[in-house]
């Protein structure tokens, strides 16, 4: 093991807040005395199972942890589930429904370990401890905080000012998901800053029930690729662990040069001394595209094979550094004349979401047909012709009779 400093820095590298550091410290040097892992809890309810860049930040995290030699314990929530995180939510949420709920659980655990060790993490289920309470413990739960202070949570606060319901059942969320940590003896919780409330809520059970409190920690909110809003899937600035390296590779292209450091530290797993090196390069006055060449490479390589990098590499450069058309891009059967047929297929495809969005995207010059850009519905389109469509998508049309 690493010493407790060196742990530390790591530890701490891109975290927005940890409480508290001087305990940390100790938990470390208990790990490092003993020759025993420190136990990372992540709580995961199973609500939204497609992960991108910005739920990975925590994901990261964890496995720089697990490189250092602690183990973590995945907590899939589908006793939690049922009544679902209020966080953030102006109203109560639905229910999953048992099938629901394990359907999503296991989408999550086929994506989660793209980014942690398989053999340093253990996947459990809440329901296994939380649906052995019995009615006495529950009130027992319930005694350990009060209603002034559920309502200091902004959504609860919002919502009781609004006259919005809030359902008993929803306070009992924070309570079960520290419950959990209780269940597992946690040394280290982590999740993004909107989980304050949740998380130090550990801390406080643990401690009534005599347990060594948990360390909160808490990563930050990561941007997505406007620069500006939180990385979403709705909003279309996401970069998805799951993407096709092509796609992948092009997108982190497209990081604002603000970011370049954020994403180093939240979306990468390089050491602080590379980090600082990346700073005073820029400060220094690189041209921060060459950076963020060397990012998309990092980023890429930890989702992809280094043949796929390889060939996301070349994509880029053939289709966006010399404006030439690739190779290998995918290929599409079709069996009309003009464009505004073909549109319906790529919309069926899910190539492009709407026929409104190509619209735009033809009226902005945003298409191009081998190589040189159209705008008129009534082009046709020919046998191994490529369609260009916005800055990242290639393919190839393949005539059907």
């Amino acid at each position: 093991m690493k010493t407790v400093e060196e742990q530390f820095r790591i530890i701490k590298k891109g975290a927005d807040l940890i409480v508290n550091e001087e305990e940390l410290k100790l938990k470390l040097e208990k790990s490092i005395k003993n020759n025993k892992p420190l136990i990372i809890k992540l709580g995961l309810d199973p609500s939204a199972p497609d992960i991108h860049l910005g739920h990975a930040v925590v994901l990261r995290k964890i496995k720089q942890m697990q490189d250092l030699g602690h183990k973590a314990v995945i907590v899939i929530g589908d006793f939690t589930g049922k009544i679902g995180d209020p966080t953030g939510k102006a109203k109560g949420r639905k229910a999953l429904t048992d099938e629901e709920v394990l359907k999503n659980a296991e989408t999550y655990k086929n994506q989660i370990f793209k980014v942690l060790d398989k053999d340093k993490t253990e996947v459990k289920f809440n329901s296994t401890w939380l649906s052995k309470l019995n009615f006495d413990d529950v009130l027992k739960l319930a005694a350990t905080t009060t209603v002034a202070r559920m309502l200091e949570r902004d959504d609860f606060q919002k919502r009781y000012k609004n006259n919005v319901p809030i359902g008993i059942h929803e306070f009992f969320y924070p309570l079960m998901q520290a419950y959990d940590s209780i269940a597992l003896e946690a040394d280290i919780e982590l999740g993004g800053t909107d989980q304050t409330f949740n998380i130090l809520m550990g801390r406080t059970l643990q401690k009534a029930r005599g347990q060594e409190q948990q360390i909160a920690m808490f990563m930050p909110i990561l941007e997505g690729l406007d620069g500006k809003e939180k990385m979403s899937k709705s909003l279309g600035n996401y970069i998805g662990v799951n993407e096709p390296a092509n796609i992948m590779f092009k997108k982190v292209m497209e990081v604002p040069d603000e970011l370049i450091i954020k994403y180093f530290e939240l979306a990468t797993d390089e050491h602080p001394d590379n980090i600082d090196k990346v700073k005073e390069r820029l400060k220094d006055g690189e041209n921060p595209r060459d950076i963020k060449l060397e990012l998309a490479e990092i980023i890429t390589r930890l989702y992809h094979s280094e043949e796929e990098l390889k060939e996301a590499r070349e994509f880029y450069n053939t289709a966006f550094s010399k404006k030439e058309i690739p190779d290998n891009i995918p290929e599409l059967n079709f069996s009309g004349n003009i464009l505004k047929e073909l549109t319906e297929d790529l919309v069926k495809e899910k190539i492009i979401p709407s026929k409104k969005e190509f619209n735009r995207l033809l009226d902005q010059g945003g298409i191009q047909l081998n190589g040189e850009k159209i705008k008129d519905f009534n082009t046709i389109i020919e046998d191994k012709d490529v369609l260009k469509i916005g800055k990242k998508k290639f393919i190839k049309v393949v005539k059907t009779i």
